[in-house]
């Protein structure tokens, strides 16, 4: 009898995805050609919990013509940064039976320049991509070339941003699946990003699994080790790799439909809080995202609900 009804839970769960996507999520991410209004915003997007790609909406920012690297060189140049490092590329991804983060070193953005333009080597791969607000906080002299948030969203979401964040890397740098409880802006100054997203819906063909957490550490020879973060918990992180997924070891995945999409320079990404992203860039690309804390409504529970019953059917 108890069997039999956790099938039944099974059997719903698998089918949950589908119906959703025919209901609410669009086979590929949509184009605006100028911003929303806050009303349009609110009542198209962010509610149906939809992401679009918006034109026009950063063309009176000064970066989007200054920013180069000779700008930035003589702007911020000789600022230290924080930039993570790892041998592959990989930052918070699963490493065998690890969750690592990557090695932490404060580097004058001109060095990082130096090794984008291959006028320098450093070992592994580097990526400015600290997330706590490191544009004010660690480049404030660039915040002129900008708008320190997207007054429609703001007005929309009834709050300033938790966080504004400057991203710069080479193109071996990728950002592994996972989700955030933001809602995100996401702004390509230049170069461009190419996101894989999955909507919340496809959690019951998502696997995550715990992992001990651990950081790389750079060694003065220049090769990397793992060490681990004894005094933390274990981190549940998502084991796949959405571009060559494993589906001998995660089948469920194969049920998944993901939506890729480009956003090129000048282009603004609406991201919805607790959609799924796997991003590359190309190498160099410069960009700006505003991050606004989600609604802990309605949605977030039953999301909460849906990650519960994938996780309590081993579905995961």
């Amino acid at each position: 009898m108890a069997e039999a009804a956790l099938d039944a839970v099974r059997r719903e769960l698998r089918e949950f995805p589908a119906a959703a996507r025919e209901l609410s999520v669009p086979l590929a991410v949509p184009y605006l050609d100028e911003p929303p209004t806050p009303l349009h915003f609110y009542r198209d997007w962010v509610c149906p919990n939809r992401p679009c790609i918006i034109r026009n909406a950063l063309q009176h920012w000064p970066a989007l013509q200054k920013w180069s690297f000779p700008y930035l060189r003589a702007t911020v140049g000789s600022t230290e940064v924080s930039v993570a490092v790892t041998p592959d590329g990989y930052a918070d991804a699963v490493r065998g039976n690890r969750f690592v983060m990557p090695a932490e070193r404060r580097l004058p953005l001109s060095c990082v320049l130096d090794v984008l333009e291959g006028q320098a080597q450093h070992p592994g791969v580097l990526y400015v991509q600290k997330q706590c607000s490191n544009l004010p906080t660690e480049l404030p002299q660039l915040l002129s070339d900008l708008e320190p948030h997207v007054p429609w969203a703001s007005e929309a979401l009834g709050k300033m941003p938790d966080a504004v964040n400057f991203w710069l890397g080479e193109a071996a740098a990728v950002t592994s699946l996972h989700k955030d409880h933001y809602e995100n802006l996401y702004c390509v100054v230049s170069g461009e990003k190419r996101f894989l997203l999955h909507p919340p819906s496809d959690r019951p063909f998502i696997p995550y699994e715990l992992y001990t957490p651990a950081t790389y550490q750079l060694t003065q020879e220049g090769s990397f080790k793992m060490v681990d973060e004894e005094a933390m918990e274990k981190v549940p992180w998502i084991p796949l790799d959405p571009l060559a997924p494993d589906l001998a070891r995660y089948p469920n995945y194969s049920q998944a439909r993901a939506l890729c999409c480009t956003v090129q320079a000048g282009e603004m990404l609406y991201l919805p809080a607790l959609w799924f992203h796997h991003v590359q860039q190309s190498h160099g690309c410069i960009a700006v995202n505003y991050w606004y804390d989600m609604e802990y409504d309605l949605k977030y529970s039953y999301f909460q609900l849906l990650d519960s019953l994938t996780k309590a059917s081993g579905l995961d």
